[in-house]
């Protein structure tokens, strides 16, 4: 297994992403089959290929305003473009050569890169150890 890795559902056009919403929302989007208002674009929110990484970030759905769990299916297009624009959540001297280049590019970032730090794989494991510290992006 590669240090770095996206584990998706995809095929050769689209991949499944899912994001955690709060009801209103959700609804919206079910019966449009698309996002409408309430939905912004201005809002930030989390997306993660894995669904039970999503899971467990939304609190298995218990955080407040991520009550609801959707599949959205995007195109590999549009999934390649944001990566192309995304920036990683930590200073990594080997993509960025300092932290002061690392600040200012993520500062105006529109997308965020976050890898999951190992200590807790939702994929595989059901539950974080007791020892965690809930540590896991």
């Amino acid at each position: 297994m590669n240090q770095y890795e996206i584990r998706a559902d995809f095929d050769r056009d689209t991949i499944v992403v899912y994001q955690a919403f709060n009801d209103a929302i959700a609804t919206a989007a079910v019966g449009a089959q698309r996002f409408v208002e309430p939905f912004s674009l201005n809002r930030m929110t989390w997306i993660k290929p894995s669904y039970r990484w999503l899971m467990h970030r939304s609190n298995w759905a218990r955080s407040a305003g991520q009550e609801r769990i959707l599949a959205v299916r995007i195109t590999r297009a549009g999934w390649e473009e944001a990566l192309g624009r995304a920036v990683l959540t930590s200073p990594e001297r080997r993509v960025y050569g300092d932290a002061a280049r690392w600040r200012e590019q993520f500062e105006e970032a529109v997308v965020r890169v976050q890898w999951g730090s190992g200590v807790f794989d939702p994929q595989c494991e059901a539950r974080p150890p007791e020892h965690s510290g809930r540590a896991v992006p």
